[in-house]
């Protein structure tokens, strides 16, 4: 068994890491910058992007899932993304850590679409010159019980309607198969960029998509299909009210862009020892039945 040290664990994604290394008798470090109640298996370190001293300290692997996905400038992308790689990519070297696993993301393949992607891109750049053992992984859409950021897509078509792009097809993974597959790199050997998808062929097209939401809402929602000017629109109209409201705009210039291009297919190697468990119609029926019980949406 490993000892891991772990960045975003109290995260949508990095809960289910943390949850699944322990249940598979690994130890976790885990940076925190809020007190956290004690848990099997998990040592809190105290700390954040900033300063992680300690973190790395006596690891096997480090598996960096912090990030920022959503800010105002370029330069907050930048901040949280870049250098806080940097700064962790440092502990772990100082700390002889003889594995790296980042967590980047799709929009790194289009840097120039987004302060977002562009900011991933910058930080899958620092990975290979570490002088580390290293993975990075670039997970598409990621969806599953309690996340925030999906979550809206299923609101809607409750209400019978599903806005997506005018073309192009992503893909998509659930939550839990995503930290199945940090965890096979963080303690396998396999180096490169991997890019882990639910399975399905080629993605979806957005349409059908929101279709299978719409499946598991119990609604056959109205699809309307928004042209990039559209999304652009949007994102303008967001942004000015969230100024208003003192919040960060759901969609953001960056995220009309990204929502926009064509291809977001998940493509490249094979992670040795993982393959996904979760096809879409049962992950979105179990995420629907979370948002029910949850009370986020109406039975």
């Amino acid at each position: 068994m490993a000892t891991l040290a772990v960045t975003g664990g109290t995260g949508f994604v990095g809960q289910r890491l943390l949850k699944l290394a322990v249940e598979r008798g690994h130890r976790v470090r885990a940076l925190t910058r809020r007190p956290q109640t004690q848990q099997r298996g998990i040592d809190w370190i105290a700390g954040d992007l900033g300063a992680c001293g300690g973190l790395c300290d006596g690891v096997d692997a480090v598996i960096h899932v912090a990030g920022v996905i959503n800010a105002r400038t370029p330069a907050e992308f930048h901040a949280g993304n870049f250098e806080g790689t940097r700064v962790v990519l440092d502990a772990a070297r100082a700390a002889n850590v003889g594995r790296f696993v980042h967590v980047s993301s799709l929009a790194a393949r289009e840097p120039q679409l987004s302060g977002y992607g562009a900011s991933k891109a910058a930080s899958e750049a620092l990975i290979p010159a570490a002088g580390i053992d290293w993975a990075i992984l670039r997970p598409p859409a990621v969806y599953g019980p309690g996340d925030r950021e999906t979550f809206e897509l299923f609101r809607l078509a409750a209400q019978g309607i599903a806005l997506v792009p005018m073309r192009g097809r992503a893909s998509f993974i659930h939550a839990d198969d995503l930290a199945a597959a940090l965890l096979a790199l963080a303690t396998g050997s396999a180096s490169g960029v991997f890019e882990p998808d639910d399975g399905h062929h080629e993605g979806y097209d957005h349409g059908d998509f929101a279709r299978l939401i719409g499946a598991a809402v119990n609604r056959q929602p109205l699809v309307l299909r928004v042209p990039r000017a559209g999304m652009l629109a949007g994102a303008a109209v967001d942004t000015a009210l969230s100024r208003l409201r003192g919040r960060l705009p759901k969609l953001s210039f960056d995220r009309a862009r990204y929502f926009a291009h064509p291809d977001w297919v998940s493509r490249g190697p094979a992670i040795p020892g993982w393959t996904p468990q979760i096809a879409a119609p049962e992950g979105l029926a179990a995420t629907a039945g979370w948002y029910r019980e949850a009370g986020w949406l109406k039975a």
